[in-house]
């Protein structure tokens, strides 16, 4: 995957306020079809210090910042470290998907720590989060017949196909769907345009392909040979890294 990313974004990352441990690009920019006008995702973990756990007064789990640079609208969200190992440890797709983004912003030894452990932590579920963020998309794409929900859903029961079936993540929609012939054509419509219309005789093609890969998601979780629950030995890792990291 090739793709440009701002040089201000591990600043525009940094400029939350609280130490980060790690910042990684999301959305369409990892997903392959990122228009001209796009948006830039940045997802990230924090540390809260012990002061800001323990006491009465405690600090925010969740930070967002939004804005615009360079013409570019930015959106910012970072979780403190614990709430995003809690995440991590449930069969979140989001977060998977944020630790193991190749596109990365800011990183720290943390970081490398969570990712040796997020493939770990995969199990048969995570194909439960794929198929709900599916089924959001498709009734958006439904009642809209616009471009982007159906991208979204292609690539996301694609990558819930892939996960179960090799246990590695892969979110590019462009490697995802080279058994589709028509995909190539609406990267090209969405990178020409965030809200470009949908290419001529695509939605035929859609009513066909997406029940196909919803079965073929299903029928991949089924016969998965991914645990039905986290390593044990991971999960042992990731709390004595929160418990290390915070105590530091």
């Amino acid at each position: 995957m090739t793709v440009d990313v701002p040089s201000w974004a591990a600043e525009a990352a940094g400029e939350l306020p609280r130490p980060l441990l790690f910042a990684t690009v999301s959305g369409a920019h990892l997903y392959g079809f990122a228009s001209v006008d796009s948006d830039l995702d940045l997802r990230a973990a924090h540390l809260l210090p012990a002061t800001e756990v323990v006491g009465l007064r405690t600090g925010p789990d969740t930070l967002q910042h939004t804005g615009v640079r360079d013409g570019v609208e930015l959106d910012v969200v970072s979780h403190d470290l614990l709430k995003f190992a809690r995440l991590l440890n449930s069969r979140n797709g989001y977060v998977l998907e944020q630790v193991l983004s190749p596109l990365v912003v800011v990183t720290t030894p943390v970081h490398a720590e969570l990712v040796s452990l997020a493939p770990r932590l995969v199990t048969r579920h995570h194909a439960h989060h794929y198929l709900g963020f599916a089924a959001t998309q498709e009734r958006l794409y439904a009642q809209t017949g616009k471009l982007k929900p159906a991208l979204y859903t292609l690539r996301v029961l694609l990558t819930g196909s892939h996960l179960m079936r090799t246990g590695r993540l892969e979110t590019d929609l462009g490697e995802l769907g080279k058994s589709l012939a028509y995909v190539p054509d609406l990267i090209v419509a969405k990178r020409e345009a965030e809200h470009g219309p949908m290419p001529p005789g695509t939605a035929e093609r859609l009513a066909v392909d997406v029940p196909r890969l919803r079965a073929d998601l299903e029928e991949a979780r089924n016969a998965s040979t991914l645990p039905d629950q986290p390593d044990p030995a991971a999960v042992d890792a990731l709390h004595n890294l929160v418990v290390r990291t915070r105590l530091a």
